[in-house]
């Protein structure tokens, strides 16, 4: 079983890593590709033994990080933000910064009160996802991308004094996602860490990574974040 599992995670990786912008017509094809996908993991975590399990969880957490950081955001780049936005369809009406975050992982399988937690403290959400949380007040914001380099490639969830995106850390390169409310017309984007955006300018930030084994088990199985 193993040489099987190694030989999907490498086609898993090439496929994955497209970066082609989604036409929004073809969203919810990538969607429903994305929950065939997951019964397929989770057929196989069910029918594997521990050693294999591990495998299966680091397989599924690079589908879904290359899911994710690829398909997904290349999707939603371009549409536009506002303070009540929260369109599920990319590019059509508008997204605020917290449904954008949920929408997002909901889409990529997670099965969460996406309307509710849109609706809460961005530290809400990280703390529902991972234990794996940075706290950084008044530090300047070369104190996050140090962290986010020792932290490694990944995705994780960032929440800022009055809003909260994604960074994701791919080889060399680390960019914050979000829904934009300094670039409305824009919206979702994808920025370098510095610069004149909310996490540069933002007193207070907590980064959580996520897709960490607890959070792939609950994706694979299909279990609910409450």
């Amino acid at each position: 079983m193993k040489t099987r599992l190694w030989i999907t995670g490498m086609a898993l990786l090439f496929t994955g890593c497209s970066h082609a912008q989604t036409n929004p017509v073809a969203y919810p094809a990538l969607k429903a590709a994305i929950i065939t996908q997951q019964q397929t993991f989770k057929a196989q975590y069910q029918a594997a033994d521990a050693n294999d399990k591990t495998l299966v969880l680091n397989e599924a957490r690079l589908y879904v990080f290359e899911k994710i950081r690829g398909d997904i955001f290349d999707a939603w780049y371009g549409t536009p933000w506002t303070f009540e936005g929260h369109t599920t369809i990319p590019r059509q009406g508008s997204v605020a910064c917290g449904y954008f975050v949920t929408t997002v992982l909901q889409d990529a399988g997670f099965k969460i009160p996406r309307v509710q937690w849109a609706q809460l403290a961005s530290e809400y959400i990280i703390l529902n996802m991972t234990d794996d949380v940075k706290r950084f007040s008044n530090k300047p914001v070369e104190d996050v991308a140090v962290y986010i380099k020792q932290k490694g490639d990944g995705l994780y969830i960032v929440g800022l004094d009055l809003h909260v995106g994604f960074i994701y850390k791919s080889g060399e390169t680390i960019r914050f996602v979000h829904s934009n409310y300094y670039e409305p017309d824009t919206g979702v984007m994808a920025q370098e860490l510095y610069g004149d955006n909310p996490l540069a300018n933002s007193g207070y930030r907590v980064i959580g990574k996520i897709l960490d084994d607890m959070m792939m088990e609950k994706w694979i199985l299909g279990s609910v974040f409450e």
